[in-house]
């Protein structure tokens, strides 16, 4: 086992450690399970993995899983980008699954505000994927707790976007978990609940593929304002509330979702990973 430095932040209360390479991933992927935890480790919501030579990153839940896209993590590493690799004020970042476009709009000391480019939304089945055909406008699904009808986004991750129910904590934490490992979603699903309050503004709770409840969601932000600008909900511009904060998300001309918010650097730490062996 080995040191390694890690630098926790947090966009909108989603926070995450990230982790530069090179590094020992074959050793700390395997013990994020209790590093992630808030009672027994550091505490977060996943772990970022940044090649600072390739712009590249890496995201890993908390569960250990790599998934393949997050909004807040994104901007998380943009900050991390200008704060510690002096990144200028437009570059791109690598995931698995896209190439993201970054602005840099603000940085006010630990804190550094970005928009970023998350894709073209879809809402083909097959691109979360889900067990349906085509692009359906809205499913059913069922669960232990009722019923529930919901439309399906993938913006480089999928998500299930529930329609007509109450937008609690409460509720999410029913629905969330039943829903995320549903049969129909063979590689499990991000899972939201959603509440339009006028067509420029949507609240939501999330629950989050590997993570569960989370107080914040780039990605889901941008699913569920795709999903309303489909529906026919909301204007091209809308911001969306979350219990961590808001995000502003646009459509662009081009048909791609550009979000924007703030990320924060919250301190470093030299971890021994003998301790959470």
């Amino acid at each position: 086992m080995s040191q390694i430095d890690l630098i926790k932040y947090q966009a909108l209360g989603n926070d995450y450690l990230v982790l530069d390479m090179p590094a020992p991933l074959d050793q700390v992927v395997p013990l994020l399970p209790v590093m992630c935890d808030r009672n027994r480790g550091l505490g977060s919501d996943g772990l970022l993995i940044f090649e600072p030579w390739s712009m590249t990153v890496r995201i890993f839940n908390p569960d250990s899983s790599e998934a393949q896209k997050s909004g807040n993590g994104l901007r998380i590493i943009a900050a991390h980008a200008v704060l510690d690799h002096s990144a200028g004020e437009r570059f791109e970042l690598h995931t698995q699954s896209a190439t993201n476009h970054v602005t840099i709009l603000s940085q006010d000391g630990a804190e550094v505000v970005t928009e970023i480019d998350i894709g073209r939304p879809s809402f083909r089945a097959a691109d979360l994927p889900a067990r349906f055909e085509g692009e359906p406008d809205r499913v059913r699904l069922h669960t232990p707790t009722g019923d529930v009808e919901a439309m399906l986004v993938s913006v480089g991750n999928p998500h299930c976007v529930v329609f007509g129910q109450p937008v609690t904590k409460q509720r999410c934490l029913e629905l969330g978990p039943v829903l995320e490992r549903d049969e129909a979603f063979p590689e499990r699903t991000n899972v939201q609940l959603f509440e339009v309050l006028h067509r420029g503004r949507v609240r939501i709770e999330i629950w989050e593929r590997g993570a569960g409840y989370t107080l914040a969601s780039g990605t889901s932000a941008s699913a569920v304002a795709a999903a309303c600008m489909r529906a026919g909900l909301v204007d091209d511009r809308v911001t969306v509330g979350m219990p961590g904060g808001e995000l502003a998300v646009r459509m662009s001309d081009e048909g791609t979702l550009i979000q924007s918010g703030p990320a924060r650097r919250v301190y470093r730490a030299r971890v021994d990973l003998a301790d959470f062996s």
